[in-house]
């Protein structure tokens, strides 16, 4: 990990940025403004990753002033007062900057009051010493500051591949700091160091996790399944937070049960690797669904409260072993791709990315093959024609599955097999319509 020069910094920013943060230097020399890149992104660094954002500061507070001087005509400045941070938006292209800050709390697990500070302060504040170093990008950065700040010894623990908290109650004054510690932990494959395992545990010991919200919990969780997607693995990160003690912290009797890491494995491999194109979704549903699945009911819907999963996902979320259980039955039968088809018809992505990470072999093939293949095509007629043959309401749709499933699996191969078949349906249902009825307690 040597010393990187300005312009290496500059050359190893995302490319889309580069315009904006090129616009944003040029007003920072006007103003005599001084410009810091801070964070994740100076860890990725000098670890030599690619760099997925930035997270610039401003010294003082003249970001939003900053930010408003750089925008270029049509862009849009976003501004959180409330945690003194300014977003620049122009061109499909966002980038975030704060004025340095201290932040304080009022009691366990509350949100920050912040404060402006100097640079080492907004530096000590943040979660763990990897993530407190700081480059200045600025002239006016450069002139004050070596071309790495870095007040808590983060250089050294990359080195060591630790993950350490800057100040003994780091822990208390933010819980959510051990979800991330097992992201990123699983992410880099570093690990606590002594001191910060020992104060965990003590903010365990006094209670902390049971002060934070549900949704700032679920965030976490979502950031840790949205990781996946760059090849972290979720089952390696939720196991962390056993061993550390956490789940339990979160809602008594939640665990990763020794049955859903395979399934969260596969859903890792399936996020950051997709078997077939992946439609609208979002990881952390699927991922909640297969993790959740291994534990008994009563626990699963406990855990979707404590973490604020509500209304339609939480129904899904809380149904998904039993449909995941009928549909891998369904899969197990079905002879032909008709039945596959029926049985899959319906499923919405982030149902399916967690039943084919259930399933067994055969059945994750089956899966595969219908989102490829057959999820997509559509037999040569729809609902107006089997109308025009006379047949109405729920009629129409089972006739659609019985002519789909026939296309699926070749007994039909074009349009006017497809009508033929459904005219027969139509005959039959007609028949039936004309069949007297046999009245209730009548004689046989």
């Amino acid at each position: 990990m040597s010393e990187l020069p300005l312009r290496g910094v500059l050359d190893a920013l995302p490319e889309a940025t580069a315009p904006l943060i090129t616009r944003l230097l040029r007003a920072a020399r006007e103003r005599g403004d001084a410009v810091f890149l801070v964070g994740g992104p100076v860890r990725d660094l000098l670890l030599g990753r690619r760099l997925a954002d930035v997270d610039l500061v401003v010294e003082g507070e003249g970001a939003a002033d900053l930010a408003t001087a750089a925008a270029p005509d049509g862009a849009r400045v976003v501004r959180h007062d409330r945690f003194g941070t300014v977003r620049l938006e122009a061109d499909g292209v966002a980038i975030d900057l704060a004025g340095l800050r201290r932040e304080t709390y009022a009691h366990a697990g509350a949100l920050p009051k912040v404060e402006p500070a100097g640079l080492e302060e907004d530096l000590q504040r943040r979660d763990f010493t990897v993530n407190s170093m700081a480059i200045p990008l600025s002239a006016g950065a450069r002139k004050s500051w070596p071309a790495l700040v870095d007040p808590g010894g983060g250089r050294a623990d990359l080195e060591a591949k630790l993950l350490r908290i800057l100040h003994p109650q780091s822990f208390h004054d933010d819980p959510t700091r051990a979800l991330r510690a097992a992201r990123l932990g699983t992410r880099l494959g570093f690990g606590l160091s002594r001191g910060t395992r020992s104060s965990l545990r003590s903010a365990l010991r006094d209670g902390a996790f049971g002060r934070v919200s549900g949704d700032r919990l679920r965030r976490e969780l979502e950031k840790l399944f949205e990781d996946a997607r760059a090849g972290a693995d979720p089952a390696r990160a939720l196991a962390l937070l056993g061993d550390w003690h956490v789940l339990g912290a979160l809602e008594p009797g939640l665990e990763l049960p020794a049955g859903a890491r395979a399934p969260l494995r596969r859903l890792g491999r399936a996020l950051a690797d997709p078997p077939w194109p992946l439609g609208r979704h979002e990881p952390w549903g699927a991922g909640l669904a297969v993790w959740l699945a291994a534990l008994d009911a009563g626990l699963r819907r406990r855990a979707l409260r404590r973490l604020a999963v509500r209304g339609e996902r939480a129904a899904r979320v809380s149904d998904f072993p039993r449909a995941r259980d009928r549909w891998l039955r369904g899969l197990e039968r079905a002879r032909g791709r008709g039945p596959v088809d029926a049985t899959l018809h319906g499923i919405d992505e982030e149902q399916l990315l967690a039943l084919e990470a259930w399933a067994p072999p055969t059945g994750r093939r089956r899966i595969v093959r219908w989102a490829l293949e057959d999820r997509g095509r559509r037999p040569p007629l729809g609902g107006a024609d089997l109308v025009e043959l006379g047949l109405t309401g729920a009629e129409v749709g089972r006739a659609l599955q019985r002519v789909r499933m026939a296309w699926l699996d070749g007994t039909i191969k074009n349009r006017d097999e497809a009508l033929a078949m459904a005219a027969e349906l139509a005959r039959r249902r007609a028949a039936a319509r004309r069949r007297p009825r046999r009245r209730s307690g009548s004689p046989r």
